[in-house]
Parts: C-alpha cells; structure tokens; sequence
C-alpha cells in the first residue's frame, strides 16, 4: 500500500473513531471549490456516515462552478453525501447597510469584511450542526493552522476537528491525485474567497504553499547557513506572519487570579 492510501485509511478511521466518541450523528462540512475542502469532503465521505457538504455563496461571483461540480461529484458517488446551498448574500448585505459601511476600499475595511463573511458561514455551519448534532469539520492545512496563521478567528476556524492540519499543501495535492479530485480543482489557483478582488492566497500571503513550507521545515531544523538572499526573504515573510498571527495558534490567554484573593 502506497504512503498516499495509507494516510487516507488512517484519517478515515480516525474520523469514525472520533464521531463515535463525541457520540454525534454526523458531519457537516462548507465546500468552496478548492482543493482542501475538497479532499477533507472526500474523507469525510469516506466513513459512510451522514455528511452534509454546504455551499455559501456571498455575491454572484463566488458561487463557484467548481463548488458546483465537486458536490455533484460526491453526491453520484456516496449516498451518505448530501448537499446543500445557501446563498448568504442577503445576510451580509444587512450587515454591511447596519453597519452603515460606505467606503469599501480602506484596506482595514476589506479585511474586516472579509472575515465578516467568513465568521457568517461558521454560524450557518454550527446552526445544522446543532439541529442534527453532527460536528462541524474545518478545511486547514498544516500551514495555515499551525504555521503562518491564515484563518479567521472565529470564522473558518470555528470548528469541532481538523482531518488535514497535520498535511502540508504539498501532501494535499498527492492526496487529491490519489482520490482523483476533479482535475481544475487540483490545478486551480489557491483562494479564499473572501475578497471583492478575489485575490488569491499567494497574493495575501506574499510566498507560496511550497516556499513556505520550506521555510517552516528550516525554522524548525534552525539551519539558515546556506539561505540565499531570496530564501531569507521567504523565511522573514514567514517568520512575520507566524509572530502577527500567533494569537490565533495558542490557547486563548487566562488571567489567573492568586489563591489569597479569592474568596474560597
């Protein structure tokens, strides 16, 4: 058994252990169109239990055909998939007029936003999850989660488990050819899908997957002797990101109060 099926065995039936100890009915998952949620969908699908795949369009040009395509794909494939799509367009739009946004092109502005829409699709995935109690699975890699931080606090990373976060981008591409992800997925530029400009990851980020990637496994052997001028700059961007974002990738922080001042 090659390395790929192997780890698509062990994520799978760590899935069904983990249901079967959270004692839930199933799983509910947002699809995007991109190649994570794709492969973590496909996992999912892969324990025959009750899986929910949700789409959440907000605006016209984020309801990707791609989503479209990979919800179809699984659904003719597991009869244990369902599929959903909820456009919350309307939703944000309330927002944004109780808000009484009126300049959308302040950089501060556009992130807040964006993550706005992000924190909008948490609820609407924990809103089926406690109907059906199933539990609601997150699409980050291990780049994201652990190294750089790209994730909304509270948005897509309001989760209950995290198949993939221990796989870099890299492994996720082998494990999409493996389970032959829909090929203009796997091809696909890297997005988030959150911004009006629709900006690409490699753009916010500054680096790729792989040069970040790289730069994780540097900083954790602590080997920079042989780093170029270009390979200093990817570990800086890295190194920035990881340091801006840490409050994302440890334990909220508890004020402990002295013995001596409480009352028991």
């Amino acid at each position: 058994m090659i390395k790929e099926e192997k780890i698509i065995q062990h994520i799978v039936c760590w899935l069904k252990r983990y249901i079967k100890k959270s004692q839930s009915n199933g799983f509910i998952i947002g699809i995007s169109g991109g190649i994570d949620s794709s492969v973590t969908s496909y996992l999912v699908a892969l324990t025959k239990l009750d899986t929910i795949i949700l789409e959440m369009p907000i605006s016209e040009k984020e309801d990707s055909l791609l989503s479209k395509k990979h919800a179809k794909f699984l659904t003719d494939k597991f009869d244990n998939v369902h599929y959903l799509k909820k456009d919350l367009s309307t939703l944000f739009i309330s927002f944004c007029h109780t808000m009484n946004i009126k300049n959308k092109t302040k950089e501060n502005t556009l992130l807040a936003l964006a993550n706005v829409k992000s924190r909008l699709r948490m609820l609407m995935l924990y809103y089926y999850a406690n109907i059906k109690n199933y539990l609601v699975v997150g699409t980050g890699n291990k780049i994201e989660d652990f190294g750089v931080g790209f994730f909304t606090k509270y948005g897509d990373g309001g989760v209950d488990l995290l198949p993939i976060a221990d796989l870099t981008k890299s492994d996720i591409r082998l494990i999409a050819k493996k389970l032959n992800i829909i090929n203009e997925i796997q091809e696909a530029k890297p997005t988030d899908g959150l911004w009006e400009d629709q900006r690409s990851d490699e753009e916010q980020l500054g680096a790729t997957y792989e040069e970040l990637e790289w730069a994780m496994k540097i900083i954790k052997k602590k080997n920079y002797n042989f780093c170029t001028t270009e390979n200093k700059k990817i570990l800086k961007i890295y190194q920035t990101l990881h340091r801006k974002n840490n409050h994302k990738l440890v334990p909220i922080p508890i004020c402990k109060i002295p013995k001596i001042l409480k009352w028991e």
